[in-house]
């Protein structure tokens, strides 16, 4: 079954109950620091309140293990909310219960309640029925706009779809998956894939699933240690994944047979010790000193990457190239961000920026509005590129008739 979107369903006069991702950070005054997820779910909401519906809206923030934590309160939220829709948002005392059902039943078009942190409840991240259903029961019609918990089957993105008649994905949902789905089914080639970061661990099935796909891997940050060992190389003290070692040689064989090019980075910025201030110095790959890191490409590498990007259809990112929150080791990034605006900007590049580090490092250089999508999910957009099935989408599908 095909997904339902926001044209697909008539939601005049009904109450929409809204999966919202307003995980948003706040600091030690429970202020907001980044409404950009906020920003992000306006289309949507927008659409259905001029469509004439009356909004339920319901979120997590942070991790309160199931029980009130007043710190982790919506309120700050809800204040932000009403500013940008310029009218007046009602906080819930709870999610579930009487007088939530109560202020829900209330609504006419053109409202907006939102429901208190959804994860306050344990029921919401075990996806328990009877949870489900109380959620459902506060709205007729339901829509998904919460990317960033798509890979997770919870109460309010999962089970409560069972309930209702009526399911959609929004605006945010729809465009994630479009760019991050469907754009790896029928990419724009060359199709070049950037893959940072730390660790290989945590993107074994992406790598796989990429290599059935891409015409180039370009990989860096500090999970390219991992890879220079399993050719043999010397790497100092920079970073290491042991065990991983031997999946970074097979994945080398792989690339291979199948006939993509995967590029590792030919020169590196080192450092003496882990810090911003540390002694650094550029050296090949092969002549990495031995009680020296690896702390970013180096600029034969940032050329190198910058030539591969400047010739692609599609470019899909996950992961820094340096130790971005470093200022002296963003540069690699920095660089091959850059002459991925210019691809974009000049060519029509299509430029898809994973969720997470990669999001938060190409938003502080300034370069996000430049490309083509930045996803708002972090491991969402790393289930979806890896080709994982996501139990939020996946359940529109299935049941959104």
């Amino acid at each position: 079954m095909k997904r339902k979107t926001l044209e697909d369903i008539q939601v005049a006069g009904k109450r929409v109950l809204v999966r919202v991702d307003f995980n948003v950070p706040l600091n030690d005054q429970q202020q907001i620091t980044d409404d950009t997820r906020i920003a992000a779910a306006l289309p949507t909401l927008k659409y259905l309140l001029e469509q004439g519906a009356a909004l339920v809206l319901m979120s997590h923030l942070g991790r309160p293990e199931g029980k009130i934590a007043p710190s982790m309160s919506l309120k700050p939220v809800a204040e932000r909310l009403a500013q940008f829709l310029d009218r007046p948002v009602q906080l819930a005392p709870d999610c579930v219960g009487p007088e939530v059902e109560h202020l829900a039943l209330q609504l006419r078009p053109g409202q907006v309640l939102i429901l208190e942190n959804l994860r306050f409840h344990p029921e919401e991240e075990a996806n328990e029925e009877q949870f489900s259903r109380q959620l459902a029961a506060l709205g007729e019609v339901y829509v998904n706009d919460a990317f960033g918990t798509a890979h997770r089957a919870h109460a309010s993105t999962e089970g409560v779809v069972h309930h209702l008649a009526v399911a959609a994905s929004g605006r945010l949902m729809e465009r994630e998956v479009q760019y991050l789905k469907d754009a790896l089914q029928q990419p724009r080639r060359p199709l070049v894939a950037i893959l940072g970061g730390v660790k290989v661990s945590g993107k074994i099935e992406l790598i796989e699933n990429l290599l059935n796909k891409v015409d180039t891997l370009l990989i860096g940050g500090g999970m390219a240690f991992t890879f220079f060992k399993g050719t043999g190389l010397e790497i100092g003290a920079s970073i290491l994944e042991a065990k991983r070692v031997e999946t970074a040689r097979q994945t080398l064989v792989q690339a291979e047979a199948r006939g993509v090019e995967l590029l590792l980075p030919v020169d590196c910025v080192v450092a003496d010790r882990f810090a911003a201030d540390a002694q650094t110095q550029v050296v090949a790959r092969e002549k990495i000193p031995a009680d020296w890191q690896g702390m970013d490409i180096g600029p034969q590498t940032r050329q190198l990457f910058a030539d591969r990007v400047s010739a692609a259809g599609t470019v899909i990112w996950n992961g820094p190239l340096g130790v971005c929150e470093m200022a002296p080791f963003a540069v690699g990034t920095r660089e091959v961000a850059q002459a991925l605006v210019r691809a974009t900007g000049e060519r029509g590049t299509l430029s898809i920026i994973g969720g997470g580090d990669t999001a938060g490092a190409i938003a502080q250089l300034g370069l996000s509005g430049q490309m083509t999508h930045v996803s708002t999910g972090g491991g969402a957009s790393l289930e979806c590129l890896s080709g994982l099935v996501l139990p939020g989408v996946a359940v529109l599908e299935r049941e959104g008739g």
